[in-house]
């Protein structure tokens, strides 16, 4: 055997080692890839009911949206605001804050602000219809139930003006949602068969769908001399007039002279 054979075949041999050595190598890292590690350990999730509705922190006394007495827990809260912010400072947020509730609690029930201002306008409507029917109540005579219904009218704007104020911003309010709508033309249909009675006449239900000129009109002088009374009295406008009076003659007296000159009978 040649030398150059001898070389051939050592250099074929260290060829062939090499390749081993390799084939090794890839071998253990395929078996170390496969080898199956721990999975890592995750948190428990919550339950859903321990979770809060949203990301943020819910502050110290505010309260979930969804409890029973909500809906008209917003509303008490939205008066309080009215009559102490006036009406520019009742917001949904405001709402909110003074219930105490997240502020996404009005929202979920009245949809909008001019929802909840229309809820609230319709229990002042409910309320207001209700005092002048009790006043109206105490008295026997058609004319003085009439002159009752009007004081009480005035009594209410004093006791509440923003709630009174609200009740009239029409631009404000939704009069078709069936609450408020229900609500003021009951108001207004009392107005009308007071009025109509202190005429000697009865109007009622249906009597009240078609009105003579001379119905209307009467109607309209009642309610324009009351409404603006109370509008003047309530803006301070009166005060003029007032501080020139005897003594001892204040609003109420002022109010029973305007209506015994102005709300007559028919034909006297």
């Amino acid at each position: 055997m040649t030398v150059r054979t001898l070389q051939a075949i050592v250099k074929q041999n260290l060829y062939s080692v090499k390749i081993a050595a390799i084939t090794s190598r890839m071998a253990r890292t395929s078996r170390e890839a496969r080898t199956i590690r721990p999975a890592p350990r995750r948190r428990a999730a919550k339950p859903v009911a321990e979770r809060p509705a949203s990301g943020r922190r819910r502050p110290a006394g505010e309260t979930p949206y969804h409890h029973g007495d909500l809906h008209d827990a917003l509303l008490a809260a939205a008066e309080r605001v009215l009559e102490r912010d006036g009406l520019p400072g009742l917001t949904l947020r405001a709402v909110a804050r003074e219930a105490g509730v997240s502020h996404a609690a009005p929202t979920h029930h009245f949809g909008d602000l001019t929802g909840l201002l229309s809820e609230l306008a319709a229990i002042g409507f409910r309320r207001f219809n209700e005092a002048m029917t009790a006043a109206g109540n105490t008295e026997t005579q058609p004319l003085m139930k009439a002159m009752a219904r009007a004081k009480a009218y005035v009594a209410y704007a004093q006791a509440r003006p923003g709630m009174y104020g609200l009740m009239f911003r029409t631009e404000r309010l939704d009069m078709t949602r069936p609450s408020l709508h229900e609500a003021a033309t009951a108001s207004f249909e009392g107005l009308a068969a007071a009025v109509s009675l202190s005429r000697n006449e009865k109007l009622t239900g249906e009597a009240l769908e078609a009105l003579s000129l001379d119905q209307a009109a009467a109607i309209a002088r009642a309610w324009s001399l009351v409404h603006g009374f109370t509008t003047l009295l309530l803006d301070g406008r009166l005060k003029h007039i007032l501080h020139r009076l005897p003594d001892g003659t204040g609003v109420e007296k002022l109010l029973d002279a305007m209506l015994k000159s102005t709300v007559r009978p028919q034909g006297t």
